[in-house]
């Protein structure tokens, strides 16, 4: 089959083409109308259908490969392992559901995950889709201040937690972060239920902390049906990361984002069942809820769950998992991968990696010496993916489970299917030509698994994502494309990352491709920098490959001088930067995202902002260090 003939169906007649998908995962209940629209840009996915997360997730596969693998739980941190086929993960959660239940949660509750990457933290996932309540995850580790402006917002009748996490070796305790956020916030759950790793000593709070190994042992055989949902009843709630001020509550709904993700599992991620898929991600991202969770189970694969860093005990560690559990399908994130290009490759080679069919990497922009150095060292493809915590799966990506199209460097790929992709001119409103720069929007409806609204605030999901063109209601992502004539997407940043340089508008990501093409550049981040005379400047923050070069002045300032000549050759001397800067490392998160908001708050003097999800609180404090050595001389 043509892909371009199947996304057009996907675009002419949405409804039949959805009515055909949502075959794909069982229903209780058929719908009576597989699209409402009435009320743009709100959409309703099969009206009236009934169905249940948990159940496609976990029951429907147990009658025919309920002791083949489901749940893959590795700990590097704490040296464990356990493997839960599909009959033991269904009788662990409905353990979690009885014991939700008994604690007095029920249809439509919220309940909020405050949790490591641990078994337990799908088992509660799992337990509130199974019983009708509403889950909202929030990453762990996450500051009181932050966690309690969820609290707020979601109201939860239960908070499921633990003592500790663990990072590098070194545990994480979140308890008396959770404490402190309960008494921050103005809704106060109930109960917290706590699940004790033994990792961190923690204070228990008399009638509202419960235990939860002891409430499991009370609920050993425990039977808890599935509650069946209409279709358009809230599944979770997932905080879009970075928010300041009152917390964005993406709101996804039960039936589409069940028929999204087992499209997406078949004709993007061609999982099939049996088959072992590995997401490197956290859950208390959308990858982790799309693709750690729901989307392998959905599709009968087995899902690795994993809790550790890319290197230690070594930097095979990911590529030994991949052999010893015959990991098929991979996803990652390009800096990851760039974490990982940085040691010998003796580490990945020394693995049998026969098993793995293809990488997928999303996050971040794939830069092509990234993606050459991976392909040539897995013999796969290697297909990158751009979506959204508010669109739930890929809105740009190649459907190799529909037609194999080449992908090509620097682009995620093509619009998906369901997706009217457009790019609109950021003054004009008008569409964009092939290799034109402009925002990336979608034209409504969006498709099924895609966000409902802001959780309890209508007014804000349509101001916020539908109100950027005055005169055109287009689902803004806020950020700036350009198409090539065959069709293929380049991301160039966010709206909000362009850099206005003397009325110049140069994307962020423009000016990084360039520098990332110099031979001695590994890792480059660039913001934009208040400048009195020219309104913005870009500053560029650099680690080298081969850190020699830069151990004296002179050869600092030499390859400064080689990488400003790239970026005049490439761009244009309005791109080049007004200073590069090497660093050792780059401030990210935990999942891989580089924090140039608060690179570009350092070097204005500003508060950099909440850093709880920072990787490495030094890198940020390393990056201050040479800007006033910089000072100073």
């Amino acid at each position: 089959m043509k892909y371009a003939d199947f996304y057009q169906r996907s675009i002419v007649t949405p409804e039949q083409f959805w009515q055909d998908e949502s075959a794909l995962i069982t229903w209780d209940t058929p719908c009576m109308q597989v699209l409402d629209y009435s009320h743009p840009p709100f959409a309703r996915w099969f009206v009236g259908g009934r169905t249940n997360l948990c159940h496609n997730a976990v029951d429907r596969w147990c009658a025919t490969q309920g002791d083949k693998a489901a749940l893959i739980a590795i700990s590097t941190e704490t040296n464990t392992e356990r493997t839960y086929s599909f009959n033991e993960l269904q009788a662990e959660v409905e353990r979690c559901a009885a014991v939700m239940l008994a604690l007095g949660v029920g249809r439509g509750d919220r309940v909020l995950i405050y949790m490591p990457m641990i078994a337990e933290a799908a088992f509660a996932m799992l337990a509130c889709a199974r019983i009708g309540a509403i889950h909202s995850v929030v990453f762990g580790g996450f500051a009181a201040n932050s966690l309690a402006s969820r609290i707020d917002d979601a109201r939860p009748v239960l908070i499921v937690s633990a003592d500790a996490g663990s990072r590098n070796g070194k545990a994480i305790p979140y308890k008396h972060l959770l404490d402190e956020a309960i008494a921050l916030s103005s809704a106060r759950p109930a109960k917290v239920l706590l699940v004790d790793r033994g990792l961190a000593a923690m204070e228990l709070v008399a009638g509202r902390d419960e235990d939860y190994a002891s409430l499991r042992a009370a609920h050993l055989d425990a039977r808890v049906p599935v509650t069946w949902l209409e279709s358009n009843e809230p599944s979770y709630i997932l905080y879009t990361s970075g928010t300041t001020g009152k917390p964005k509550g993406v709101q996804r709904d039960v039936g589409g984002y069940a028929v999204a993700l087992a499209s997406s599992m078949k004709y993007n991620f061609c999982g099939k069942a049996g088959e072992t898929f590995f997401a490197t991600s956290d859950i208390g991202w959308v990858v982790g809820h799309s693709y750690i969770v729901y989307g392998p189970l959905i599709a009968g694969m087995a899902t690795i769950m994993y809790e550790g860093v890319p290197v230690c005990p070594d930097p095979g560690i990911w590529w030994s998992i991949v052999e010893k559990y015959k990991v098929t399908r991979m996803f990652s994130a390009p800096t990851a991968i760039r974490v990982l290009r940085k040691h010998p490759p003796e580490f990945m080679r020394k693995y049998d990696l026969s098993s793995l069919r293809a990488l997928y990497l999303a996050g971040e922009p794939l830069d092509e010496t990234t993606s050459e150095w991976i392909a040539g060292e897995l013999g796969v493809p290697i297909i990158d993916n751009y979506w959204q915590t508010e669109t739930g799966w890929p809105i740009l990506s190649i459907a190799k489970g529909v037609e194999d199209l080449p992908t090509r460097f620097g682009s995620p790929g093509v619009a998906m299917y369901g997706y009217q992709v457009k790019l609109l001119n950021e003054s004009t409103g008008e569409e964009c030509g092939a290799n034109e720069k402009g925002v990336v929007v979608i034209e409504g409806p969006l498709p099924p698994g895609c966000m409902q609204t802001v959780y309890g605030d209508d007014r804000r999901f349509v101001d916020t994502y539908w109100s950027t063109f005055s005169g055109r209601q287009v689902y803004s992502t806020f950020d700036w494309g350009v198409r090539d004539a065959d069709g293929y997407y380049f991301i160039l940043g966010r709206t909000d990352d362009v850099i206005n340089v003397a009325g110049h508008r140069l994307g962020t990501r423009e000016i990084e491709e360039s520098i990332s093409s110099h031979a001695n550049v590994s890792e480059v981040a660039v913001v934009g920098v208040e400048d009195k005379l020219k309104g913005q400047v870009a500053v560029a923050f650099v680690i080298v490959r081969h850190g020699e070069q830069i151990a004296a002045e002179a050869g600092r300032a030499a390859l400064e001088r080689e990488i400003l000549g790239v970026v005049d050759h490439q761009l244009g001397a309005v791109a080049r930067p007004a200073r590069v800067y090497f660093v050792p490392q780059l401030p990210k998160t935990r999942s891989g995202k580089l924090l140039r908001r608060s690179i570009q708050a350092v070097c204005e003097g500003r508060n950099p902002g909440d850093l709880t999800a920072i990787e490495d609180p030094a890198s940020l404090q390393q990056i201050q260090h040479v800007l006033q050595d910089c000072v100073s001389k």
